[in-house]
């Protein structure tokens, strides 16, 4: 039975004329490009607070950040998924977007009346534990509200929203850092948040996968959910293999958190995020094109192929970005990575979406963020304490091997997958 929210004629409309897919993209376009200024604002405190990463304590605030990014999850996602799947899914949305609007909004004035770094940790906390909930909830209403022949176009226009609003965001936000402070960027992100609050709002969604009202909860009955979860993990092959195109492409974000934000600040004649931003920008655009390649011509190429060689190819631009200092090298780097790894972002999604059952999609999604931050934590501590080692030359060199080896892994894993799967 095709869910309610569906059209229900053989050719719906483009999905941005309709309005519940309309209203989810314009809502991530914009919840999106305040995130990558918040990003950037954030290092931009701390290289104020570190005198621009000379201080000697440099990589340890950096992880430290990375690392209360990722408590939240680490700590929350394996059990908050099945909560998710017997919750409203639209109001899961809006009200972690009102609480990340006011958590942003809270960490100018608290650092600035503390000129201290620890009460901003505490709201990077919170504002990463809405996350905990906005993320599956998200991944999970998208095949609730577009027709099953469109969610490949319609993860491939979300991804593009992520995409532009990385390469707006960063180019702006690297400027407005450098020239307005990275207080006035993390204004703007609540701002923003607020946008997305009223877009998710015009969503008109009913769950088509509870006909009848759920169990009552208890403990037993709730351990029992979760580990259903689980247990679609382990077993489904198609979820094993979106998960290795993940994780391989969260660990190199781990060491580039660490090692390459300093590979790129040390290489500069004058230190500054708006470097950052133009390469943020640069990756972005080649994840658009990446994304298009893949939306338009993919379908040609089994899916395996694409998830492990786009890997492969990945790690060799993960190559030429630690080899160099020159600013030109890293650009073309940046920008061959983002085409690399856009299948292992956007086709990931869609293969964890059909291979997985409404009412469990929830607790999948949340698995998948609870294990891409554990591995994205793994990136960050080896990449920290690598660094300190041998520099950050040599740590980027091993990050690269590291992608290669998971493109090997995932072109070996796929022959487990059913074809087409």
């Amino acid at each position: 039975m095709k869910p309610a929210s569906h059209p229900s004629d053989q050719h719906p409309p483009p999905l941005l004329a309709q309005r519940n897919f309309a209203a989810l993209w314009w809502g991530q376009l914009i919840s999106i490009l305040g995130e990558r200024l918040t990003y950037l604002a954030l290092v931009g405190l701390l290289a104020q607070h570190t005198q621009n990463f000379r201080d000697p304590r440099s990589s340890l605030l950096l992880t430290l950040l990375a690392n209360v990014m990722l408590a939240p999850v680490l700590m929350f996602a394996p059990f908050t998924g099945a909560w998710v799947d017997r919750w409203n899914l639209r109001r899961v949305l809006i009200v972690s977007d009102l609480l990340r609007s006011v958590l942003v909004g809270l960490i100018p004035l608290l650092y600035l009346t503390s000129q201290h770094t620890m009460p901003v940790y505490g709201l990077v906390f919170g504002l990463f534990a809405c996350n905990v909930f906005f993320l599956p909830a998200k991944s999970a209403i998208t095949p609730e509200i577009v027709a099953p022949q469109q969610l490949l176009a319609a993860n491939a226009l979300l991804a593009g929203a992520g995409i532009a609003a990385t390469a707006v965001g960063a180019l702006a936000g690297g400027w407005i850092v450098d020239h307005w402070g990275w207080s006035t960027a993390l204004l703007i992100n609540a701002g923003t948040y607020l946008v997305s609050v009223v877009a998710l709002a015009l969503i008109a969604y009913r769950p088509s996968h509870l006909p009848a009202p759920l169990p009552e909860i208890s403990f037993r009955r709730y351990v029992s959910e979760v580990g259903e979860g689980w247990t679609v993990v382990r077993q489904n092959a198609t979820v094993g293999l979106a998960l290795i195109a993940l994780a391989a492409v969260w660990v190199a974000g781990g060491f580039l958190h660490v090692a390459g934000n300093q590979h790129i600040q040390r290489a500069a004649q004058v230190p500054g995020m708006e470097r950052l931003g133009v390469l943020l920008c640069v990756l972005g655009a080649g994840s658009g094109l990446g994304t298009w390649w893949v939306n338009a011509h993919g379908g040609r190429v089994p899916r395996p192929i694409l998830l492990g060689g786009g890997l492969i190819f990945a790690g060799v631009g993960l190559l030429a970005f630690a080899v160099t200092t020159r600013f030109a090298v890293f650009s073309i780097a940046a920008f061959l990575i983002g085409i690399a790894a856009a299948p292992s972002f956007m086709l990931s999604e869609t293969l964890l979406q059909e291979s997985t059952e409404p009412r469990q999609r929830g607790r999948v999604f949340s698995a998948r963020d609870f294990l891409m931050r554990l591995v994205f934590l793994v990136g960050v501590s080896v990449a920290g304490a690598v660094t300190g080692a041998i520099g950050t030359r040599s740590t980027l060199l091993v990050c690269a091997a590291a992608v290669v080896g998971a493109g090997v892994l995932a072109l070996a894993w796929g022959r487990r997958v059913q074809p087409g799967g």
